[in-house]
């Protein structure tokens, strides 16, 4: 689980909670199931408009990245590849045809079987890259499907206010339907908002961070790949890949 996203939705919606309770309101007077039909249904109604039903379910999809943690090891990587430029240094690069068995990544594992099929460095190159850009630029797509019902939930929360305005004004001549009508009213604006601010926009760009974490892992990869193509000497390979490390994961060299 990705604690901060854990973390910041508690918090949110416990200050959000907290906040009404210490002002002497009661929790159940913003639970409104009308307001959260409207604004949820309307939201995701309009999202289902604006974009294919392949996209919305991608999106939907995504959500798991924005609240799962993928780990990406890329110091482990690292020293698969310096593993791998070793073994082809000794025995050839076709001798890494048998370490393909032990590489559980499908996208580097298609990258080795590339350079064992005898592939030019340039040419693995280009077709590794346009795999990260085209699955980067899927994930972007999919992670708009939030962007978009960040931008409509507020929106649908102001026509919900709206609807509940026309209740009470239907209503006038019979006080005791007048209390319901305006909470729905301005409960469906905060919800609008509320869904808005604190889960659909935060969700989308938590969304985008994650893909270009991982594109920066992927680009390391092709770097790595395209090196032990070239019959780049280990270190020196070992020395660029780390590059892409923070510095507390760098090797550190022994003071002499």
């Amino acid at each position: 689980m990705d604690i901060a996203t854990i973390i910041g939705i508690t918090l949110a919606l416990g200050s959000i909670l907290g906040g009404q309770i210490l002002e002497g309101g009661h929790v159940g007077s913003i639970m409104q199931l009308t307001a959260f039909i409207i604004v949820i249904g309307g939201t995701i109604g309009a999202v289902c408009i604006q974009n294919p039903l392949s996209v919305v379910l991608r999106g939907v999809s995504m959500l798991k990245l924005g609240i799962m943690d993928p780990k990406h090891d890329n110091k482990g990587t690292i020293t698969t590849i310096i593993d791998l430029a070793n073994v082809s240094r000794k025995q050839g690069l076709l001798a890494l045809e048998g370490k393909l068995k032990d590489i559980h990544d499908p996208f580097f594992r298609k990258g080795v079987q590339l350079i064992v099929d005898g592939t030019d460095p340039k040419v693995v190159h280009e077709i590794l890259e346009i795999d990260v850009e085209g699955q980067e630029e899927e994930g972007v797509t999919a992670a708009k499907v939030w962007e978009a019902a960040g931008g409509y939930a507020p929106t649908v929360g102001i026509i919900g206010a709206v609807l509940g305005l026309i209740h009470v004004m239907e209503n006038l001549a019979d006080p005791s339907k007048l209390g319901g009508g305006i909470a729905v009213a301005f409960v469906a604006t905060v919800y609008g908002i509320g869904a808005a601010n604190l889960f659909f926009l935060p969700l989308a760009n938590k969304i985008k961070f994650k893909l270009k974490e991982e594109a920066a892992s992927r680009t390391m990869i092709i770097m790595g790949l395209v090196g032990l193509a070239q019959g780049e000497n280990p270190r020196l390979l070992q020395e660029k890949l780390e590059g892409y490390l923070p510095e507390s994961q760098r090797t550190k060299e022994e003071k002499k």
